[in-house]
């Protein structure tokens, strides 16, 4: 069975970068699509970005608009999501994702595995 553990989150002015890691434990997951998903309060559940299994290919929802990078380390069982220019809108609950397939979605229904979340407050 899988834990994926997040870190990095914090308090940030806008503007700011945080650099959120989310690290598998109990078995690799070098061969899974990883995704970021994000909630705010009184909001639904709302994805982030993605990447393939091998790095090759990202993806990222229209409001990212260039400020985050998804990135993978296969050898240290570890995803990445480098975040700039961050705005007070997105303060929310981030958690990492690990896909049923190599590829990734954008829909939470395609992962099977979820990390318990990190805090990510930006304050204007």
């Amino acid at each position: 069975q899988v834990q994926l553990v997040e870190s990095g989150g914090g308090l940030v002015q806008a503007g700011g970068s945080l650099r959120l890691s989310c690290t598998a434990f109990g078995r690799t997951i070098s061969t899974n699509g990883m995704g970021w998903f994000r909630q705010a309060p009184g909001k639904e559940r709302e994805w982030v970005s993605t990447i393939e299994w091998n790095g090759r290919h990202q993806y990222y929802a229209d409001f990212v608009n260039g400020r985050f990078t998804i990135s993978r380390d296969n050898a240290k069982n570890t995803v990445y999501l480098q975040m700039n220019s961050l705005r007070p809108e997105d303060t929310a609950v981030y958690y990492c994702a690990g896909d049923k397939g190599p590829n990734g979605s954008t829909w939470h229904g395609d992962y099977d595995v979820w990390g318990q979340g990190t805090q990510v407050t930006v304050s204007s």
